[in-house]
């Protein structure tokens, strides 16, 4: 993996940024939001997550960032990735910190990406105070869509991305899919409260 340093609020982050793989595995599972599918290395990293809806989406958008030589057949999760994965929706919200990421993308699509793994668990942040994170206030058109280009979902936790206002804003796996982490977090709004859009 190709590691290289980014700094976020003062803190040095090695990013998620990693060499493209030989091939690549698709395994799917339930959850209580509905299927998703896991993509994972011969590493045991994950490279993607997210709603199986929008799977045959998601592969095509691996196969961009890797190129074509790579292969992506079925293959199990690693039980430890699994395990963080099912404890995470049972209750145990810190499980998903433990899951070893690697992605592919700009160096400031991986700044947003690095800088969502600061968010803790039942807070949320606005796009403009994760643009202010990563030392670039003035780009909160960019966060808003490195956030909606993020691979993936609910580990790297996009989902506790919310409007300025409180509001839930867009959201790739859908609203109702982000309103149920949420409030599966606890999350708090921007002024301690509960997001408007939970309310």
């Amino acid at each position: 993996m190709r590691r290289s340093q980014v700094i976020i609020a003062g803190m040095p982050l090695v990013t998620l940024d990693a060499e493209a793989p030989a091939s690549l595995f698709v395994d799917r599972f339930a959850t209580p939001i509905g299927e998703m599918y896991a993509v994972t290395d011969h590493a045991g990293r994950l490279r993607a997550f997210a709603w199986a809806d929008h799977e045959t989406r998601g592969i095509e958008q691996l196969r961009q960032q890797y190129g074509p030589r790579v292969l992506i057949a079925d293959g199990k999760t690693p039980a430890a990735v699994r395990k963080d994965i099912d404890d995470y929706f049972a209750g145990d919200l810190g499980a998903i910190a433990r899951i070893d990421c690697a992605t592919n993308g700009t160096p400031f699509q991986q700044q947003v990406w690095n800088a969502l793994r600061t968010i803790p668990t039942g807070a949320t942040l606005s796009y403009g105070a994760l643009a202010v994170r990563i030392g670039n206030a003035g780009a909160v058109r960019a966060v808003g869509l490195a956030n909606g280009a993020n691979p993936i979902a609910v580990v790297l936790p996009c989902h506790r991305v919310i409007g300025t206002d409180g509001s839930l804003t867009g959201y790739g796996g859908g609203l109702t899919r982000k309103r149920w982490l949420l409030a599966h977090e606890h999350a708090k709004g921007l002024l301690g409260n509960e997001p408007t859009s939970l309310l």
